[in-house]
């Protein structure tokens, strides 16, 4: 089998995920998506210590930090130590296979995949003049168990991601059932009241991405005071200055959402500025 195939499946560009891995039938597992620059992970301790806390977290044993970044390397070595390529690997954690029923084996030998993808194509607008929300529909369910990991299980994602065709409708902003702001389809959330900083609580529902947990140990950087704490649409609309954030584009400034437009300002570029060069 070629080597161009964009995948590796336990190591190899041969294997085929198995009709009885937990994954395929339950969702099973745990995820993270991250750039590749030059053909090398950025951010790859704050991405693998993630990593480790979600397998944790549903009781999977994560691979090795060693074996992951041997089938990084594997799968993008063309692009080793090249000039300004950019690219996205996803690598899938799953608890393995088992046999038909909720109840996982005693001992399971996880499943690791890796996949190879081109850098989306945003558009510079998104950079230099923000982006506008959808407020979706659909609400989220809260678990606390699953709390702030990036499992399998998005098909609430999906859904919301249904609502809306348009294209200069950048993300759609994820409501919990009493109406506070939880997250986006495929980013976290910050908004700015004058020198306060303020993240939703994720503490019983959402994904808590690793450019979040870096916004929040910068702040001081930043120069501004943090605070994590439930938030409601509301509050948000009535925000100085809101961004949204994940490792893949660093921060988009929020520019309209319904109704309500902000003017440009320079806090979205202040955090990409700061987190590459952290």
């Amino acid at each position: 089998m070629s080597r161009n195939r964009s995948y590796l499946i336990n190591g190899s560009f041969e294997q085929a995920i198995s009709v009885f891995d937990r994954g395929f039938s339950y969702g099973d597992g745990v995820f993270r998506t991250m750039k590749i620059h030059n053909g090398l992970p950025v951010s790859w301790p704050f991405h693998y210590q993630k990593l480790v806390a979600d397998c944790a977290g549903i009781g999977i044993v994560c691979p090795s930090a060693e074996l992951l970044m041997s089938d990084l390397q594997k799968l993008f070595e063309s692009e080793l130590f090249s000039e300004n390529i950019t690219q996205v690997a996803k690598i899938i954690i799953t608890r393995g296979e088992g046999e038909r029923g909720y109840a996982p084996p005693v001992i399971t030998v996880p499943t690791r995949v890796v996949i190879k993808s081109e850098f989306p194509n945003y558009a510079e607008s998104s950079y230099t003049q923000g982006v506008q929300l959808h407020v979706c529909n659909i609400r989220l369910a809260a678990q606390p168990k699953l709390a702030g990991i990036k499992h399998l299980n998005r098909l609430e994602n999906v859904m919301a991601r249904m609502e809306w065709r348009e294209d200069y409708i950048f993300d759609g902003l994820l409501l919990d059932q009493s109406g506070h702001v939880v997250e986006c389809t495929m980013s976290n959330v910050f908004v700015r009241f004058k020198d306060e900083l303020i993240t939703p609580d994720l503490s019983i529902y959402g994904v808590s991405g690793i450019t979040r947990q870096r916004i929040l140990g910068l702040s001081g950087v930043l120069g501004l005071n943090l605070s994590v704490r439930p938030l409601t649409l509301e509050e948000l609309l009535q925000a100085d200055e809101a961004i949204i954030c994940n490792s893949l584009f660093g921060a988009f400034q929020i520019t309209r959402i319904n109704d309500k437009k902000w003017p440009l300002q320079d806090l979205a570029a202040k955090i990409r500025d700061v987190v590459a060069h952290d």
